[in-house]
């Protein structure tokens, strides 16, 4: 199959710089496959679970929370707010944050924002829960 060249870089620093087969994300109008050839293109990244498939076609899964994908010209560009990688997810943490946020949720004195907020960290548990359960 062919590749493209793909950057993934955080706020952090560089996380991957090689050739791939294909990259799978969730943009924010939904999931999002981006191959070789694919026409120059640049969308907003929602929260969810994504991977990447290496030359060999092996495939590494991560946890992608926002941020801004780009392919311009055959090379992709992925700068994400919050890129883990499968291996690097810690489940104990993740299920501590998924319980902290619904017993959160489960306050009935909350206001809207407060709401919200606590939503957006359940939605960040269960997206690195996912990729751990896969």
């Amino acid at each position: 199959m062919k590749t493209f060249s793909l950057t993934i870089g955080t706020p952090d620093g560089l996380l991957y710089k090689d050739n791939v087969e294909r990259v799978m994300c969730r943009s924010i109008t939904g999931d999002l496959a981006i191959l070789a050839d694919h026409c120059n293109f640049c969308t907003a990244l929602g929260m969810g679970e994504a991977y990447i498939r290496l030359e060999d076609g092996t495939q590494r899964n991560a946890a992608c929370i926002g941020g801004m994908i780009t392919m311009m010209n055959g090379e992709c560009h992925l700068l994400a707010t919050t890129w883990e990688w499968e291996e690097d997810i810690d489940v104990d943490r993740a299920k501590a944050a998924k319980e902290r946020a619904e017993e959160r949720l489960a306050d009935s004195t909350l206001d809207e924002k407060q709401i919200a907020a606590a939503q957006a960290k359940l939605n960040r548990a269960l997206v690195r829960l996912g990729v751990k359960n896969k």
